[in-house]
C-alpha cells in the first residue's frame, strides 16, 4: 500500500512520458503491443547439438528463457511492471510457463503451471536446471501446485467471483500476501509458451490484466525459406519464429528496441551466456530477492 509491495519497489525518477501513459492507459489490454520475429534456428540447433556431446541437455525454451535473463541483467528497465497506475521496479527476475502433465492416458490433456525464479547472474546450465526442475515437478501426473489447487476450489462460481475480486482488490493496493504472488503464474517478469511443443506457430499472445506480467513471448515450429547466400547462390535457411506481447507502458519504446536487439544477440552468440555477467543493472538501487531463486 502506498507504493509498498512484495514484488517490487516504486520507481520516481522516470520519464514524464512513461508517467503518463498508465493514465491514459489503465489497464494492460489498452496497453499491449505486437511484434513477431524470427531467430536463426541453424546457430541455436547447432549449439544444442555441441551441448549435447559436451554432455549438456539443453532445449531450445532453455536457450532463450537463458538469453532473457541475460538481456534483464544488463537492461532492468524491461523488468518493470504497473499496478494502480504506479509503476514498479520488479524485485524478482521470474519466467512462468504453460506445460501439459503426463497422466498416462495419450488422450487426456491436463495442464499445469510451472514459475521459476532466476538470479540475474546465472548461466545457461543455471537456468536449465532451474527450468527442467520446475518441469520435473509441475509434469507428474500427481503434482498439483498452489495455482492448480486455488483453481480446483474455485470451481464454485460464486465463490470464484468472490475470491478473485478480493484477490484483485488485495493487488491493487500491494497488500496481496507474499505466498500469493510467488505462485501466481500471472505475476512474473514473463510469461512464455513453446507453441513447437504441439506443432503450432507462434501467436500474438494476450498479456493478462490481472497480476503484473509485462511481456508474453510464444515460440512457434520451425519455418523454412529459400534465400540468397554470401556467395549469390540459393541456400535453404531455417528460422523460429516467436510472437512477442509487451506492455508498451513501462518504458521507452527505444528500451525495447535496444532489449530485442541485446536478447536477439545472446540467441545468436550463445556461448557468452556459458559464463556469469560482468556486472548486473539494477534500478534506484533496487536489487532482485534472490531467496526462491538460490533453490535448485
Amino acid at each position: 500500500m502506498f507504493g509498498r509491495r512484495a514484488d517490487g519497489r516504486v520507481l520516481r525518477n522516470i520519464d514524464p512520458i512513461v508517467g503518463l501513459t498508465s493514465y491514459l492507459m489503465p489497464m494492460r489490454c489498452d496497453a499491449q503491443v505486437f511484434l513477431n520475429h524470427r531467430l536463426d534456428y541453424e546457430i541455436m540447433a547447432r549449439y544444442i547439438a555441441e551441448q549435447g556431446n559436451k554432455g549438456h541437455r539443453l532445449t531450445f525454451m532453455e536457450l532463450f528463457i537463458a538469453a532473457y535473463v541475460r538481456a534483464v541483467s544488463q537492461l532492468p528497465e524491461i523488468n518493470r511492471f504497473i499496478s494502480n497506475k504506479r509503476l514498479y521496479a520488479r524485485t524478482q527476475l521470474t519466467v512462468s510457463f504453460t506445460l501439459l502433465k503426463e497422466t498416462g492416458d495419450p488422450d487426456a490433456i491436463e495442464e499445469n503451471t510451472a514459475k521459476c525464479f532466476f538470479d540475474p547472474h546465472d548461466t545457461i546450465y543455471d537456468v536449465a536446471e532451474r527450468v527442467r526442475t520446475a518441469i520435473e515437478q509441475n509434469r507428474r501426473e500427481e503434482a498439483d501446485n498452489s495455482s492448480i489447487r486455488l483453481a480446483r476450489l474455485l470451481l464454485n462460481p460464486l465463490l470464484a467471483n468472490i475470491v478473485v475480486a478480493l484477490a484483485r482488490l488485495l493487488d491493487r493496493y500491494g497488500i496481496l500476501p507474499k505466498y500469493v504472488l510467488d505462485a501466481s503464474p500471472c505475476h512474473t517478469s514473463m510469461y512464455i509458451t513453446n507453441m513447437a511443443s504441439i506443432g503450432m506457430p507462434s501467436l500474438n499472445h494476450h498479456i493478462y490484466n490481472f497480476g503484473t506480467t509485462s511481456q508474453f513471448i510464444s515460440l512457434g515450429f520451425v519455418t523454412r525459406e529459400t534465400t540468397v547466400g554470401p556467395d549469390g547462390k540459393a541456400v535453404r535457411k531455417r528460422w523460429l519464429p516467436i510472437g512477442i506481447t509487451a506492455d508498451e507502458r513501462i518504458c521507452a519504446g527505444a528500451m525495447y528496441a535496444r532489449f530485442l536487439d541485446r536478447l536477439t544477440y545472446y540467441v545468436h552468440h550463445p556461448e557468452l551466456l556459458e559464463t556469469p555477467p560482468e556486472n548486473v543493472q539494477f534500478e534506484e538501487g533496487n536489487a532482485y530477492s534472490l531467496a526462491k531463486s538460490k533453490e535448485k
